[in-house]
């Protein structure tokens, strides 16, 4: 099977052309991204990480419009954008965790209209304040679309439940089954992120994300599937910050470089 690697953009503040220099060189198949709204510069970015031979993951996180509505239509322009682009599958942070199920299930709709349309796959990320915020409503949702495709950015439940999840192992493994796309960011019990994954106080944490990622790739590898993995720490304010000064405690490019070399060597890329 095949593991590729893509970097974030988020926390990005070089020029984009640097930025893909920077990715290629540090090992990178691809770059993970939202498109900015203008036409031009949308298709610039494209272009620049076609001339640098960086493959292009989707992704659409703009779920900001409380009602339903507004929320589809912006729901489905964020997508069409981004399917016109040709990106290899579109990353969604799908609806929100006070739609109802119905609601939510419409915007699916939507996702998959674009799919057929375009040859786009939509996948589905689970995110606080979004659709699959939490693990009961992804086993409500399954029940519902038996063939849903997630991204797995478990961090968000642990910070949701208030766990490392011990107490819901058979939902992960459903979980697990319907997992496509892997964000590789460590939560716990009290956040989304741990302030750097190698200091020796959070092996608890990381150890239960590889647990779970070595179980995605164990069932990919059975089915011969590709696999794709963003290390997805983010900056300050979401790395935790020093009071007072703000300066992060870690290094967001460094740790999300760390992660992406210690899997490299943990499935032997």
């Amino acid at each position: 099977m095949m593991i590729s690697f893509f970097c974030t953009v988020w926390g990005n503040t070089l020029p984009f052309e640097a930025f893909c220099t920077r990715v290629l060189e540090a090992g990178y198949d691809g770059v993970e991204m939202d498109l900015p709204a203008d036409p031009q510069e949308a298709a610039k970015r494209v272009r620049l990480l076609r001339d640098h031979g960086l493959r292009f993951i989707g992704q659409y996180w703009q779920s900001l419009e409380s009602d339903v509505r507004s929320n589809r239509e912006n729901y489905r322009r964020h997508l069409e954008q981004l399917a016109a682009a040709g990106p290899e599958f579109i990353n969604a942070q799908t609806g929100k965790d006070y739609f109802s199920m119905d609601e939510n299930l419409s915007l699916l709709e939507i996702a998959e209209a674009i799919t057929l349309e375009t040859g786009v796959k939509v996948i589905h990320e689970t995110h606080r304040g979004k659709f699959l915020f939490c693990i009961p409503k992804l086993s409500e949702a399954l029940s519902r679309v038996p063939d849903l495709s997630i991204t797995l950015d478990a961090s968000h439940w642990c910070n949701v439940h208030e766990s490392l999840l011990e107490d819901q192992p058979s939902a992960m493994i459903e979980a697990i089954g319907a997992t496509r796309h892997i964000h590789a960011r460590v939560g716990h019990p009290e956040g989304p992120q741990v302030n750097d994954p190698r200091a020796p106080e959070w092996s608890d944490a990381v150890n239960a994300h590889l647990g779970w990622w070595d179980q995605v790739v164990e069932i990919h590898r059975q089915s011969g599937r590709a696999l794709t993995i963003t290390p997805e720490f983010g900056p300050a304010p979401y790395m935790p910050e020093m009071p007072h000064s703000r300066e992060p405690l870690a290094s967001q490019w460094d740790v999300n470089l760390h992660m992406m070399r210690l899997l490299k060597d943990r499935y032997q890329i």
